[in-house]
């Protein structure tokens, strides 16, 4: 009998030691409650909390309310929002094909209907190196440039003519000097900013995709992913157990964000 105890503490004790080194490094230093449809962070660590009935609301990094948004019925629900840039947030309404760019504060500064430019259907959106947006046209299978006065800009070639298999990017990220879309099916297409290939990774079955600098960062359920672009350094590391129940995790150079069914954490990394 004591066997069995003492057997079953030293199971307990290892399992407990191995959760301690899944969590090393990381400290929780903020609890926000919360019940969301989605959230972002910018790169000044402002946190924009999208709720279940489509209201927009912008917090600073310590948690203090900067602006709200609740121009919510309008155009539906929301679909994306794209903070890269501060000063000029992108929200897209995927049912009515149409994007407002809002200020610092919310205020809303343009409206563009991509349906004037004869783009139907378009499940990606993201903010361009020269504030322009990048939206990918599903109907023509090209990656578009789009200004903020609704004109085309610029386009790639027809994708049916570069690949096989079209890809149906999901999420479209202007990082470095490069146009990153994910299409989870089929992994990461690197694009110049002329619309030229640089490169293909088949990093397929990754959630929460982001790109910092030229490092492409993802995960599933049990790992986080790691790769750098146009070299062969490629990480994965167990995600600790406290985020496993996540809805989304966001990732940045010094945080992780998560939000959970009823509260978004913000823990920092040593």
């Amino acid at each position: 009998m004591r066997l069995k105890t003492y057997i079953a503490c030293l199971l307990f004790l290892t399992a407990f030691s191995l959760r301690a080194q899944q969590t090393t490094g990381f400290t929780l230093t903020r609890t926000i409650l919360a019940e969301l449809a989605d959230f972002t962070v910018d790169n000044l660590g402002n946190i924009y909390l999208l709720s279940k009935d489509n209201q927009l609301k912008k917090l600073s990094p310590e948690g203090d309310s900067l602006a709200v948004f609740n121009d919510v019925r309008r155009y539906g629900k929301i679909t994306s929002i794209d903070a890269t840039n501060p000063l000029k947030v992108l929200v897209y309404y995927r049912e009515f094909t149409t994007i407002l760019a809002l200020d610092r504060y919310l205020n809303k500064v343009n409206i563009i209907d991509l349906r004037k430019l004869g783009i139907l259907q378009a499940k990606a959106v993201g903010l361009a190196y020269d504030n322009n947006i990048w939206v990918y046209d599903e109907l023509d299978a090209k990656l578009k440039r789009i200004g903020d006065d609704g004109s085309l800009v610029d386009q790639t070639t027809d994708f049916r003519q570069l690949f096989d298999s079209v890809p149906n990017p999901a999420v479209i990220r202007d990082q470095g000097g490069l146009v990153y879309l994910y299409d989870p099916a089929k992994g990461v297409y690197a694009f110049d900013h002329y619309g030229g290939l640089k490169e293909h990774s088949a990093l397929t079955g990754w959630i929460d995709f982001t790109v910092i600098e030229r490092n492409l960062l993802g995960r599933n359920r049990q790992k986080f992913f790691k790769y750098q672009v146009g070299t062969l350094d490629y990480h994965e590391e167990p995600i600790p157990p406290a985020f496993r129940d996540a809805i989304k995790i966001v990732m940045t150079s010094g945080s992780f964000y998560v939000q959970k069914e009823k509260t978004l954490e913000v823990y920092s990394r040593r």
